[in-house]
């Protein structure tokens, strides 16, 4: 069958895909990246003691650090805390969206409650959300002091120069940890500050702030893999979305839309900047793969090469260093892609066949558990893109509460060789209907078989 053909027969998943299903488990990409950043409410290390300067900072500015809680609307019972902080002497805090996102997506089930260093407390309104930049401000019922302050001219950092980072840190109480600036994150979609201090569960949404008071961003995420390596959304974020505010009437009812909006206008950034230009080919075997190194997507390899199994396998993966926050059980808008090289000598062509047929029926690409998208609706054919052929599967899965996203995954295998097998795999999380059919189909074309030198010689 023609490559356009199977292109053809693939548009059919967009009714199915959107329809209703039993609930599915997000599609894993095909191999995580070997180390990650996480929300910074995960791992518990202590603080170390503040200096005489981290000391007299908090001091000035304890009144206007808070705590904002999740709670339960049936019971108040507490399902997650972070923390916020107030700009200037009024009533709008800034936080992340991750410590928001229960009540922002699920308003009839969740409530937020601020409380602050003297213990009282109230509710809170949430205003505005910049789920790219993990972002939220609300509003409360009470004001600043105006020690934080957000004005249009930032000061700027210097590489080294010591930063304070303030929040509720285990909600074991109010505290303030100190560190250093490092740059900004080049492995980051969106920009992100690396702070070298420790960012502990409950102080996410807090403020990271000069020697001077100046806010330098926004406490968010830490790297489960090293040591106070800490991460800070840059603070013209957080005042490009009090702007915002400052030019918006009433806050929406419902946030959903608000968020579709920015998921899909970040999947058309993320695939513009994915296929602008050619993917690279990587040569495995006699096949040539396309990968993409980046900025933002980083590749590794691994062989079995020294193994006493009787066949070869040689393996790279490319994936995304990051993933936008929905919420607890979801993060999307990333792409991944795997190649695997599999080769024996020692197997007859039937024993290897059996094996190559296994590993291919072993991907996974979601069940039926998942509230948050529709089950995989997939399609197989056998096809021919211009050198090799293949047998391909796609997988389509529609997000149940973010209409016009999806999450595409398509696994082609070569069949051209008895005792050879190229199995290659795309994961494209979050995107349009249209720009996952284009990075499938721009995959699948590029996957190749490298030109024969039979009959040639040297000159």
């Amino acid at each position: 069958m023609k490559l356009s053909n199977f292109a053809f027969l693939l548009a059919s998943l967009c009714a199915a895909a959107g329809a209703h299903a039993a609930p599915t488990a997000s599609t894993p990409p095909a191999k995580p990246p070997p180390a990650t950043a996480a929300p910074a409410a995960t791992e518990h290390a202590a603080l170390p003691p503040p200096s005489s300067a981290a000391q007299k900072l908090y001091t000035a500015a304890r009144a206007d650090i808070l705590q904002v809680r999740v709670l339960l609307k049936n019971g108040r019972t507490q399902s997650s805390v972070g923390s916020g902080f107030l700009i200037g002497t009024g009533d709008l805090v800034v936080s992340n969206y991750h410590v928001v996102s229960q009540f922002a997506l699920d308003p009839d089930t969740y409530v937020g409650e601020w409380v602050d260093t003297s213990g009282q407390r109230g509710n809170v309104e949430l205003l505005a959300v910049d789920v790219l930049h993990d972002l939220a401000v609300l509003r409360v019922n009470r004001h600043g002091t105006g020690f934080f302050k957000m004005p249009e001219s930032l000061a700027p950092l210097t590489q080294g120069q010591y930063l304070y980072s303030m929040g509720n840190p285990l909600d074991l109480g109010f505290a303030i940890s100190e560190g250093s600036y490092n740059g900004v994150v080049t492995r980051s979609f969106y920009d992100q500050l690396m702070f070298t201090g420790p960012i502990n569960a409950g102080m996410s949404g807090g403020p990271s702030v000069t020697a001077s008071g100046d806010v330098a961003g926004v406490n968010v995420s830490k790297r489960l893999d090293g040591e106070l390596v800490s991460f800070l959304v840059p603070a013209r974020y957080a005042q490009q979305l009090l702007a915002k505010v400052a030019q918006q009437g009433k806050p929406p009812k419902d946030f959903k839309p608000l968020v579709t909006a920015q998921l899909l206008a970040h999947q058309e950034v993320m695939l513009a900047r994915l296929l602008d230009t050619p993917l690279s080919l990587k040569a495995m075997g006699p096949y040539r793969v396309p990968v993409r190194e980046s900025d933002q997507m980083r590749c590794w390899g691994r062989s079995n090469v020294k193994s006493d199994k009787p066949y070869m396998l040689d393996n790279t993966s490319c994936a995304m260093e990051s993933a936008i926050f929905i919420s607890g059980a979801l993060q999307t808008g990333q792409v991944s892609m795997r190649h695997e090289f599999l080769r024996s000598s020692e197997l007859g062509a039937l024993r290897f066949s059996e094996l190559a047929s296994a590993s291919f029926k072993n991907e996974s690409f979601g069940s039926y558990k998942s509230v948050h998208l529709t089950g995989p609706h997939c399609t197989e054919q056998f096809v021919k893109n211009q050198t090799l052929p293949l047998r391909a599967v796609l997988c389509v899965r529609a997000y149940r509460k973010f209409t016009g996203l999806y999450d595409f995954a398509l696994l082609a295998a070569s069949t051209d060789e008895p005792l050879m097998s190229l199995q290659s795999r795309i994961d494209a999380r979050g995107v349009s209907y249209a720009n996952g059919m284009r990075v499938t189909r721009t995959f699948l074309d590029a996957l190749s078989r490298a030109p024969s030198t039979t009959g040639t010689r040297k000159p």
